[in-house]
This record gives structure tokens, sequence and C-alpha cells, in this order.
């Protein structure tokens, strides 16, 4: 993900869809009648399942062991097929959605976003999604030669997609109100520093391919550096400018759970892959994330290490996941919804 000024975002968009108009021939219009979203009531639940930050964090380290899961690489691969058996062990519907990119240097780029639908009956559906590719190069290093190596991505991808894993786990068990479509975007970390256009492949190209006749989710919550030890997630700007009320309602229920790592300071805008999602395909999406960690804008030197090699399983702890998980299970099992009307 990068740091982007608000000014940026009309050239990203026009950049977001020019790229998009590349991948498909046709992405059919994304607002019809059919589609409009429900909006979304929360309410306190009775009760939620309970959430394993430790198993959380297992899967973290899972994904880390791979090596660096930079597209077209054997770690890559190897960690796309771990993603298909877990899924598959757990009896959910999983879709590979591959496709391929150019790359910097003539290479060809194979990408897989992973869409994995629990109670896929559901018609009022929540979408969580996360990146699953880390970056292939640690260019904020000072050193030349550590600068040209893969970046690890605990917390830069493995930390968002391991609380989705285990939720996985978890819904299975306690079969939720709603359906819910948990999405592991590919290629969102592969740009170079100031390119914005090659930033968030994955999600770009599923916004772009939705189905038109399908309707769309009651609204999307994106994961991304939520792994660190002492992780702060503040409402993030285009959160606020494209889904103020999903930001609001599930900053209450944080607050509602006692979760204090979700503050109400503002941050600046985030390019990440809620970005697509809601100004391509239109699905309402915030992002919970670690803002001080992007752009390494953080006055403690061990948070510093934001696209770099020590971005390490030890940066990371079970306890932040925990409070992700538990606040996602929290909306998913607090959720009513109302037929017929449009989120405004």
């Amino acid at each position: 993900m990068r740091r982007m000024s608000t000014q940026h975002l009309v050239a990203t968009s026009i950049i977001t869809a020019v790229l998009s108009s590349m991948l498909l021939c046709s992405c059919g219009d994304n607002t019809p009648e059919n589609r409009t979203p429900m909006i979304p009531s929360y309410s306190v639940p009775a009760s939620i399942p309970s959430y394993s930050g430790d198993r959380a964090f297992a899967l973290l380290e899972r994904q880390v062991a791979f090596g660096p899961r930079v597209p077209g690489t054997e770690a890559h691969a190897d960690c796309l097929q771990f993603f298909r058996s877990f899924f598959d062990s757990l009896g959910i519907d999983t879709e590979l959605q591959s496709f391929e990119f150019p790359g910097y240097e003539g290479e060809t780029l194979p990408l897989t976003n992973v869409i994995a639908q629990i109670n896929p009956g559901a018609k009022q559906r929540i979408l969580l999604a996360a990146h699953w590719d880390s970056r292939p190069t640690a260019d904020r290093e000072p050193d030349p030669d550590r600068a040209l190596r893969p970046v690890p991505g605990a917390n830069d991808g493995a930390s968002g997609v391991a609380v989705l894993l285990h939720l996985a786990e978890v819904l299975v068990e306690h079969s939720p109100p709603v359906g819910v479509d948990i999405i592991l975007f590919d290629g969102e970390d592969y740009g170079r520093e100031g390119d914005e256009s090659m930033f968030c492949l994955g999600s770009k190209y599923y916004a772009a391919s939705l189905d038109p006749s399908h309707p769309l989710p009651m609204f999307g919550i994106l994961l991304d550096l939520v792994g660190d030890r002492e992780a702060v997630f503040p409402m993030e700007e285009f959160s606020r400018r494209y889904a103020s009320d999903v930001l609001t309602m599930v900053w209450d229920a944080a607050e509602q759970q006692g979760l204090t790592r979700f503050v109400r300071r503002s941050h600046s805008g985030i390019y990440d892959d809620h970005v697509p999602l809601n100004t391509v395909a239109g699905i309402k999406t915030i992002n919970i994330v670690d803002a001080e960690l992007v752009g390494q804008n953080t006055s403690d030197p061990r948070r510093q290490y934001w696209h770099t090699l020590d971005d390490l399983p030890s940066q990371c702890s079970p306890a932040p996941l925990s409070d992700v998980g538990q606040l996602l299970l929290s909306v998913i099992f607090g959720m009513h919804t109302t037929e017929h009307h449009e989120i405004q």
C-alpha cells in the first residue's frame, strides 16, 4: 500500500479505470438497481464465538515460512497451494481467480485472487479482504544490497490473511447470520515507489471483473498491517470518504467490545485495496490498518520496518490479531439488514 494525498485521488481513479479496461474488454455496469446493497444495521450480539490470537499467529508464521510470496516464485506458488488445501479442508467453496499481468522488466506476473464463500446461499453478504503477496524489493532498506532482496511480509500481508484464515475456521463451526466472502488479493505490493498504477493489481482485477448481474455485498472490510505488537488503528481518510457509515459502525462495535486499539483519530488516505473496491466495484469498503507504519511514519524506531527485511513475525503478536478477529466476529454476528433501501 502507499500513502496517498487526497489531491492524487482523481488521477489514481483514472489510472484504475484505465487498468480495468486493459484487464477486461468489458466489465459491465456495476450500478444496476438489482445490485444496490442494503443498509447494514448493527446491534451488539448477545454472544460471539471465541477467537484465538495464538491460532491466527501460527497461521501468520506458516505463511512466512514459505519465504517471500513474490509473484512468480516458488514460495508464491507453494503458499497458493496451501490456501487451496486450507479452504478445501474446511469444505468452503473457493474460486481461484487467476490472471497474468506484465511486470517492470518484461516478465509476466502470474497472479491469483483466492475467493472463499462462507454461507454461499445467503443473499446478504459481507466482503472481508487482505493481500497475500509480499513485496519483491525491500526498497526502504538503507543498504543498497539489502534493498534488492524481497520483504518477508509478516505484518505487511500475512497478518491480515492470518486473521481471515482463522476466522474461516471459526465460521465453519459457528454458522454466521449473513454470507461472508473472504478474498485474498494478489499483487497488492508489486509497484515501485511512486507508481500507484502497479499497486493493488488483484483488487483492481477483481473489481473490474464483477458479474453485473450479481448483487453487491452490503459492505467490505480490508485488513492490512494488523499484526504489530503495538498496533493502533485510526480512521483512515478514504474509508471515511467512501464508507463513513460503515466506518462509524465498525468503530462503534470496537468501542462496545472494549477494543482500545481502534481510535477515533483521523489519518490521511492510504492507497490500498479498498480504493478499487470503492471506486470501481462500488462496494463500500473500509480499511483497518496500522496507518503510522506506512511510510515509516512513526517515531518508534522498532516500528520503522515497513518495506524492509525486518518485517518479521517477531514484530507481531497474537494480541492485535485477536482484537481484529474478535471485532470481525462482533460485526458479523451483530448484523441485520433493511431490504430495498440504498446506502446513502
